[in-house]
């Protein structure tokens, strides 16, 4: 009880936040962007409340709620078949003005876009914040690696136009090789990181001259309409449109209707497979998806204690572990077990817990509305199968309204949900082992495998592993936490978590595909092209060069 009245006291009255962190009026969006016009909403919507809880008056025993924060129209199937016909219109099988367009004339739509983007910068990033409980600073960093991808992925296309401009002459036949479109592309990105995240998708896909289908994230909405304005004055008509409303009112809609080329979704793999069997012409369907991952550290018994103990906490509870590249069950070997506990108590009691807006805070307001009590069951669950919460004299595990102090919970063992289940949330699930077959038969058996975390100081010991597990993993990082930074790496997954590959230059060639023109290589055929080229006849053979 003690520590609920802890984190109770934590919410505070609305005039105590920081004016400049405050939503100065709630934001009710009422259009909707398709076919190159912003049309006006006058149906129903769904009302946005921040998980941020907030006294009703100045006591501290007063009643709290969550802030509404605004509302954005609740469309319909009439509505995504208006989109989906403007997309295919716009894209028009490949003849259409932006799949046909020139990429420096695309970069160059883009680059108006980020300079728009730019300029409402702060709205964005207040909006992240409160929309989905992300601290200030966090949803700062969010912004300027969005940016900052943009700037990399325009670098890597002129990288990859400039490259395939040119001809290559083999066996007597005269070809040029390109990246063309796939087509109409469905954009559906995920809460916890609903800028980044779904702009790694929706940014590749637009630059290679896709048209967009754009639905945002269930919590994260309303970040997205002062970027409603920029995406209609940078790009021509029917280019991007967006798609509001309830996912099952609207996405079946467009996967049945069997016009969309591209699903791009970061999110579940239930979800993901639902929607792919909706597609009635599967192999026309390409998939790019970043799914579900149940990503495991394994700590030797001679791991470098502080580091690894560094690694694990930011690895595990960063974003309150609300990322699908979280460590989310770390393997700890008996030798060191009782001091590696012992080290992550003291260190995950010293991680300040609060509201968002509050400089250093580590902790923050849960997203979504039945985290806390699926979270609790987790807890409930490992108690009664023979686990103990480490950190309950500090706290750990406790709960008020959406917050919760992050729990340590050992030994955690097959029989529990914390096990084979990813609970994308503050609970760090520990697993004592003697014999490195036991995380090893893990991660092989396991349905996921994005990444995996190795912490040791014998190279031969991480040799073995490295071995052992890349056959399993996406990715396997050596005495640091699972990350998807750099952006310029590889990011991807096997087994159920992830289709394709989604660093800068990757996620380019997720979103095109090869179109060769080739000819015989005689001196008539040569003058054809010579012609076609010196003369500009044809948007698709040439070879002018990004700059």
């Amino acid at each position: 009880m003690e520590s609920e009245n802890k984190l109770k006291r934590l919410i505070i009255h609305p005039d105590l936040i920081p004016a400049e962190n405050r939503i100065k009026r709630p934001i009710h969006q009422r259009r909707i962007l398709i076919d190159g016009e912003l049309e006006v909403w006058n149906g129903p919507v769904h009302q946005v409340f921040s998980p941020v809880y907030l006294r009703n008056t100045d006591n501290s025993s007063a009643e709290e709620s969550q802030m509404l924060i605004g509302s954005y129209p609740l469309a319909t199937s009439k509505e995504a078949e208006l989109a989906l016909n403007a997309a295919v219109k716009a894209y028009n099988g490949g003849r259409g003005p932006w799949p046909s367009m020139p990429v420096q004339k695309r970069i160059r739509c883009l680059d108006v876009f980020t300079k728009k983007m730019v300029q409402r910068k702060d709205e964005i990033v207040n909006l992240i914040m409160w929309e989905i409980g992300k601290s200030s600073a966090d949803a700062e960093k969010e912004f300027d690696r969005t940016i900052e991808y943009i700037q990399d992925t325009v670098r890597a296309a002129k990288k990859l136009n400039n490259s395939t401009s040119a001809f290559q002459v083999q066996q007597n036949f005269i070809g040029q090789t390109k990246k063309l479109p796939y087509g109409v592309v469905l954009c559906m990105g995920p809460f916890n990181y609903p800028l980044n995240e779904t702009f790694t998708t929706l940014i590749p896909a637009l630059i290679m001259g896709n048209t967009i289908l754009f639905k945002p994230p269930k919590h994260g909405t309303l970040l997205f309409e002062p970027l409603l304005e920029a995406f209609w004055e940078a790009f021509p008509k029917g280019v991007v449109n967006t798609v509001y409303g309830r996912g099952r009112d609207t996405v079946p809609f467009l996967m049945q209707s069997g016009k969309v080329d591209v699903l791009a979704l970061i999110g579940s793999s239930k979800v993901a497979d639902s929607l792919k069997k909706m597609h009635p012409k599967s192999n026309r369907l390409k998939s790019v998806l970043g799914l579900d991952a149940k990503n495991a550290a394994i700590v030797m018994d001679d791991a470098e204690l502080d580091l690894t103990v560094k690694e694990c906490i930011s690895g595990a509870l960063s974003f309150n572990g609300q990322r699908c590249t979280a460590l989310k069950i770390l393997f700890v070997h008996t030798d060191i077990a009782d001091r590696f506990n012992k080290r992550l108590v003291e260190e995950v009691d010293k991680l300040a817990i609060g509201m968002p807006w509050t400089a250093g805070v580590a902790i923050t307001p849960l997203a979504e509305p039945e985290k806390p009590r699926y979270l609790q069951e987790c807890l409930e669950d490992a108690v009664e199968h023979g686990a103990t919460i480490l950190n309950t004299a500090s706290g750990g595990g406790s709960a008020y309204k959406s917050l919760m102090k992050p729990a340590i919970v050992y030994p955690v063992n097959e029989a529990m949900k914390l096990y084979r289940e990813e609970q994308f949330g503050p609970i760090i699930p520990i697993v004592p082992f003697d014999d490195v077959e036991i995380p090893v038969d893990y991660i092989t058996e396991s349905s996921f495998g994005q990444q995996v975390s190795i912490f040791s100081r014998d190279s031969e010991d991480i040799g073995l592993l490295i071995d052992l597990l890349a056959g399993q993993v996406g990715r396997i990082n050596i005495n640091s936490q699972c990350q998807r930074s750099p952006d310029t790496f590889a990011f991807n997954g096997r087994k159920d978590s992830a289709e394709g590959t989604l660093s800068v230059e990757e996620a380019l060639h997720a979103f095109s595909v090869d179109s060769v023109v080739s000819t015989r290589q005689t001196a008539f055929n040569q003058a054809i092209i010579d012609d076609i080229l010196v003369n500009h006849k044809s948007n698709r053979l040439s070879h002018t060069v990004a700059l």
